[in-house]
């Protein structure tokens, strides 16, 4: 963290020429930056490198499905800025308090980084959720079923979790795997179908994951 000019914003940009072009940017208007090619590397830059601001492309297709969640926890309490195409709403909720869309001008960028580092840290990870039986602890990242504790993979945590956070509303498939998997993740929508029929077996009797025919799903309010 740099205690002498505006911060320190780590730039997470596969593109050599995009991320040059961010740091003249950035660094016209006073900010220190870093740069990392790597998204794979980005939790362990943001940990090393304790910026005061994260700019994170995820844009690029076949990103693991939590990084934007490992690169928060890494960066916290650093904002982190998602750089994504145009979202669902509610997908964009996933990703904190901040995204920029793809395409942006430079100028866009430099407001979101500004923006960013006067609102703070992202947003406190959210209280326990229930949906009938079902209670789930974001920030333990653990699930119980009728004081019964159920194991569940990273990816079926994610998506019940985000069914959880918005119940009673209908999810498309292409949402859900934004949602639970990242956008561009390049996963097909027969994806979700199998991880919905999997949380459905592990919750037993007490799922509150309906389908909605000919659309997608919803959880029972």
């Amino acid at each position: 963290m740099n205690t002498d000019g505006l911060g320190v914003v780590l730039v997470v940009e596969h593109d050599p020429a995009v991320a040059e072009l961010e740091r003249r940017y950035l660094a016209r208007e006073g900010f220190d930056v870093e740069i990392e090619a790597d998204p794979g590397r980005a939790p362990a830059a943001a940990e090393r490198g304790r910026p005061d601001v994260v700019v994170l492309d995820l844009s690029v297709s076949a990103l693991p499905a939590d990084l934007y969640r490992r690169v928060a926890e890494a960066a916290r309490p650093a904002p982190v800025i998602a750089v994504t195409g145009p979202l669902d709403p509610a997908v964009a909720r996933t990703l904190g308090d901040h995204h920029v869309d793809r395409p942006f001008s430079p100028r866009v960028l430099v407001g979101a980084v500004a923006d960013a580092l006067r609102s703070g840290g992202p947003a406190e990870t959210p209280g326990p959720l229930r949906a009938g039986a079902v209670a789930l602890d974001p920030a333990g990242r653990t699930a119980v079923i009728a004081d019964r504790r159920v194991t569940l993979t990273v990816t079926e945590f994610d998506l019940l979790e985000f069914l959880m956070a918005n119940p009673g509303r209908v999810f498309t498939r292409e949402q859900l795997l934004d949602a639970a998997w990242g956008p561009g993740a390049g996963a097909g929508s027969r994806t979700v179908d199998v991880h919905v029929a999997q949380l459905r077996a592990k919750l037993g009797e007490g799922n509150p994951i309906r389908t909605v025919r000919g659309v997608g799903y919803v959880l029972d309010r």
